[in-house]
């Protein structure tokens, strides 16, 4: 079998010569943590593009999409749909255009999650969210707060209000686990679309005692509400997020 015999390595030449018993992408990989190492490339910008890095490298672009993806896998790395990919800056990303529940985000990182249960009741919402949950007057929602953990972390506290008449069989046991799984799994109902509006906030005593914040700095909240395929709202959400852990991405296109 023919091994190709590296010497060295010369990138400024553009020409990226093979070490034996190393796959060529993870030599790739590797050059591209030194430059990640030694700051060329910094934290929380875009990396060059795949064909300036397969220029730089000497390498076809399929090469240099495998040193990305694993790089990705990694943690050192995060693509942004339609902006390109950038070095990642040690927080946790949430991208508002892309409808993930928290324990799907994390589990894309291989983060261990679990949920605590702080509130699990049955409530008649106030007018507003009663309004965007198209209720009836007299009609209860199940209140749930959440705390929502990684690695022993709280990142976030999560209120939601789900309709009674959708989810009569909701347990407090079930909000432990993936509300969304329950949701499509259990209950076999497709999710549309989620509508978001993000805003920043001091919290008060109570949630910044939740995220375990030693001092009083500006959280994330996001409010929001979900559909099924039938346009039927499921959900109303407000989600508290420790912005020093956190960060966020939208994707905009310029439609000419």
């Amino acid at each position: 079998m023919l091994k190709l015999i590296l010497i060295n390595t010369n990138i400024d030449s553009g020409v990226f010569i093979m070490k034996s018993g190393s796959p060529l992408y993870r030599q790739i990989a590797n050059q591209m943590k030194e430059e990640i190492t030694k700051e060329t490339w910094l934290k929380g910008e875009a990396i060059p593009t795949e064909a300036k890095l397969s220029k730089t490298y000497g390498v076809s672009r399929v090469t240099i999409r495998q040193a990305i993806k694993l790089l990705v896998q990694e943690g050192l790395l995060y693509k942004i749909q339609g902006s390109g990919t950038y070095v990642s800056d040690n927080k946790f990303e949430h991208n508002i255009y892309s409808l993930k529940g928290f324990t799907e985000e994390m589990h894309a990182l291989n983060k261990p999650t679990r949920n605590k249960v702080l509130t699990f009741s049955l409530t008649k919402p106030d007018a507003r969210i009663q309004q965007i949950l198209g209720l009836e007057d007299g009609e209860e929602v199940f209140f749930v707060r959440r705390q929502r953990y990684v690695e022993e972390t709280p990142l976030v506290v999560e209120d939601t209000y789900l309709p009674v008449k959708l989810f009569p069989d909701l347990s407090y046991e079930l909000m432990e686990g993936s509300k969304y799984e329950y949701i499509e799994k259990v209950k076999q109902m497709n999710i549309k679309e989620s509508f978001q509006e993000v805003l920043p906030l001091m919290p008060d005593e109570e949630i910044r005692s939740l995220l375990h914040l030693k001092e009083s700095i500006p959280i994330i909240k996001v409010q929001l509400f979900s559909t099924l395929t039938d346009e039927t709202t499921f959900e109303y959400t407000d989600i508290y997020f420790k912005s020093d852990e956190y960060k966020f991405t939208i994707v905009a296109n310029r439609q000419l």
